[in-house]
């Protein structure tokens, strides 16, 4: 009999402290690649957020690393990825966050790339992003990254409408991040999408970074705003690139930092490592 207690003590001990901790993240596949590049790792995690709603992101890491930096990612438009049931399925892309991971990713930065949750599997529109859902939604996906990098520190990077994600994230989760980047950022809109040209960045209470092509055509990301921002807060322009083989709002041209993919993933992993970095790219 007290040897069923002890049993029964110990167990209750052993559910109590688990439940303090975050719950781990299920692994759907791993991909392991040995390239001239490095040894490169490709997981696709998914963490449980609201009671039966499931968060995918994909995990991008040199193999064996510590890295100093992790970089959670929010894509643009509807922030749909599609991650695959098999990484092997990966495809890289045309967003700039899904064709530069590996640029992004070395033993000092791993790089986290957010999904759509499963019960938004169409998209994430504004309401969304700058609601409380999406704060437990990432909240989980923080606690999963701090588990596996307790040593690192987390950057919100945003990318066109994925800017508002960061931006609201990182007025809310600030004390649990390193800081903030925001690249080609929403800054005109209309009656039916959000703009964040009068958004109190003041309240990001982390360091915050602007990032945005000279040339960008896309009418809701004006970069005369974001040189007015620049005033403020440090700002790197890009110039340059290639021809744009997409539409303006799309990624492959000057909003997507076209041809200019290399220099502008540089310029912003030496910013979030503390590094001096260029304010114009050439």
């Amino acid at each position: 009999m007290n040897g069923l207690r002890l049993f029964a003590a110990v167990c209750g001990a052993l559910a109590a402290c688990a439940s303090t901790r975050p719950l781990p993240g299920s692994v759907r596949a791993v991909r392991h690649l040995v390239t001239a590049g490095g040894d490169r790792v490709d997981e696709i995690v998914t963490v449980r957020t609201r009671g039966e709603v499931r968060q995918a992101f994909l995990l991008a890491t040199e193999a064996g690393a510590r890295p100093s930096v992790v970089a959670l990612m929010f894509p643009g438009g509807p922030g749909v990825v599609g991650l695959p049931a098999d990484v092997d399925e990966l495809a890289r892309g045309d967003m700039f966050i899904m064709r530069t991971r590996d640029q992004f990713r070395d033993p000092e930065v791993a790089v986290a790339i957010l999904d759509v949750p499963s019960d938004h599997r169409s998209g994430m529109d504004d309401d969304f992003r700058t609601g409380r859902e999406h704060e437990q939604d990432v909240t989980a996906v923080l606690d999963e990254l701090k588990r596996r990098f307790p040593d690192a520190k987390v950057f919100l990077v945003g990318t066109s409408r994925g800017t508002v994600s960061a931006a609201f994230l990182g007025r809310t989760l600030g004390p649990r991040l390193g800081g903030v980047v925001l690249a080609s950022t929403v800054l005109a809109g209309h009656r039916r999408s959000l703009s964040l040209r009068d958004y109190d960045f003041g309240a990001i209470r982390v360091p915050l970074l602007f990032v945005h092509h000279a040339s960008d055509g896309c009418w809701v990301c004006p970069y005369a705003a974001a040189r007015e921002i620049g005033a403020s807060y440090p700002l790197i322009t890009v110039n340059g690139g290639w021809a744009a083989q997409s539409d303006e709002c799309e990624p492959l041209s000057a909003h997507g930092y076209y041809g200019k993919e290399a220099e502008t993933v540089a310029a912003i992993k030496s910013w979030m490592l503390g590094r001096s970095y260029p304010a114009t790219i050439e």
